[in-house]
């Protein structure tokens, strides 16, 4: 953690020197010419880029300020999709902490090793359930196992951590509309599928719920469409959801991860070469004759240098789930992503499409 934090540091260290020398000598005769243009006085600008640059450092340098921290005793975190991945870490990290853990599994039924490794704990703080959140009938059950064995559902469930998740790639004409529909129904319907299910209990706390989106749902990119129309709807959905709790007192917040390839495994060589294989043979002739085996070979070969990308620590993104779970003041978003991805994204959130289009 601490490499990881001196790396971010230096890095955006760096990018602000550069900003400074852009600003310094760049902007402000170009902000004067357009003061004397419009008629207006010139000495206001350089004050200006000082205060909007300080604000900027500020924003992004300055240390997570400590906003108080609720008690752990007591209370229970339900998260979807604890077979492996961010939730399977989480499950450990919070029962650790203390909370009483529900960890929904996919293939408990099945005997996966995720859910037998947390039901090898042997404690009464880890409960592990059967959970494919494209359920009805295994949301219900769910929320009715959570409410049997909660120490007094009177009180609720302090949380819901939405983790279960899946991911694809594919260029648009080459994915079939089943395949946007499948990603869809986890990312996107399986949350708000569960969050209905679980918010009467959650609004009895007073509690949390917790959203995992990613970085692809603020910007796009070539061959992630089905993804991120899923995680798109994700923070759509979390953001009228918060306005709607604050009358309750409940606190939505959303998780964007950056690039977490090697730690989660979510995408692999093997994966890459199937999926590969099935966008080619399915897609229709023409399409295959207009783009050219060259060009989706090429698209492969990117797919798969992203195979060995990324964090391999998940840390960052458990510690600000949990701070989501616990600050009294918990933040909307949170984006526990390396300096690359968080420069890209703001890029690409804040400029005009044109500039960031040029760029990316």
């Amino acid at each position: 953690m601490a490499s990881l934090s001196a790396l971010r540091a230096a890095l955006l260290v760096s990018f602000s020197v550069l900003l400074t020398v852009v600003l310094g000598l760049g902007l402000p005769a170009l902000l004067n010419a357009a003061m004397r243009m419009l008629g207006l006085p010139e000495t206001s600008v350089t004050e200006c880029i000082v205060m909007l640059y300080s604000l900027f450092v500020v924003y992004v340098a300055m240390p997570r300020i400590p906003r108080g921290l609720v008690e752990v005793k007591g209370k229970a975190v339900f998260i979807t999709g604890c077979d492996s991945g961010f939730g399977h870490a989480l499950a450990k990290h919070l029962h650790k902490l203390g909370f009483v853990v529900f960890a929904g599994c996919f293939l408990k039924d099945e005997g996966g090793e995720g859910a037998k490794e947390l039901e090898e704990f042997y404690s009464d703080r880890m409960k592990v359930l059967q959970l494919d959140v494209c359920s009805d009938e295994q949301v219900s059950q769910a929320v009715e196992f959570i409410k049997d064995n909660l120490a007094d559902a009177g009180k609720g469930l302090w949380a819901v951590v939405n983790n279960a998740g899946v991911s694809t790639f594919g260029e648009v004409e080459f994915t079939s509309i089943d395949t946007y529909k499948q990603v869809s129904e986890v990312n996107l319907f399986g949350t708000i599928r569960v969050t209905k299910a679980i918010l009467p209990l959650i609004r009895r706390a007073k509690g949390r719920v917790v959203n995992l989106a990613s970085m692809y749902a603020r910007m796009g990119n070539i061959m992630r469409s089905p993804y991120c129309v899923s995680k798109y709807g994700v923070e759509a959905f979390s953001d009228c959801l918060r306005y709607e709790m604050k009358a309750w007192g409940v606190k939505v917040s959303i998780i964007e991860p950056g690039n977490f390839i090697v730690a989660t495994g979510i995408l692999t060589h093997d994966t890459v070469a199937s999926t590969g294989n099935k966008l080619w043979n399915e897609a229709p002739l023409h399409v295959k004759e207009d783009y050219g085996q060259a060009h989706f070979k090429q698209r492969m070969a990117l797919m798969r240098s992203y195979c060995n990308s990324g964090q391999k620590d998940v840390a960052p993104v458990l510690d600000d789930i949990t701070d989501a779970i616990m600050s009294r003041r918990p933040y909307t978003r949170y984006t526990p992503m390396e300096p690359y991805w968080w420069i890209r994204t703001q890029l690409m959130t804040h400029l005009p499409a044109a500039i960031s289009d040029f760029l990316y």
